[in-house]
């Protein structure tokens, strides 16, 4: 019993040790209520050519997963088909439109990227810009 009330106690003495744990103080912080959280993610300087630009490589990003993502169901649909002629086509045309799909998605980053390169370049003299 006394055993048990030692092992009770000292646990418990070890959780409350958690509760007077050292927390830094921030009063030389310059923005105690928070207000600015533009500044701690970085969004503060950045220009709205250059979020626009990373929206949209990001989408085409995602976009480009998923015609991967059709690519390997129509190549695991081909060779699970057994010399099922239908199962056989449609995986061809699967593997069709997903090279068409990212022929275009591959292209449109392409023509993004330098659109959005040539427009910072011209309204910002001197300085080369990369996506």
């Amino acid at each position: 019993m006394q055993k048990k009330r030692y092992i009770i106690f000292s646990l418990l003495f070890f959780i409350s040790l958690g509760f007077f744990v050292i927390s830094p103080v921030v009063a030389t912080e310059d923005d105690l209520l928070g207000v600015n959280y533009a500044r701690y993610s970085g969004l503060e300087n950045r220009d709205i050519r250059y979020s626009i630009g990373s929206i949209i490589q990001t989408v085409l990003g995602f976009l480009g997963i998923g015609t991967m993502v059709l690519m390997l169901y129509a190549g695991f649909l081909w060779m699970t088909s057994m010399g099922n002629d239908e199962k056989v086509n449609k995986a061809k045309k699967i593997i069709w439109g997903a090279s068409i799909g990212l022929a275009i998605i591959m292209s449109s980053y392409a023509i993004t990227s330098f659109v959005l390169k040539s427009l910072f370049q011209a309204t910002h003299r001197g300085f080369f810009y990369y996506f």
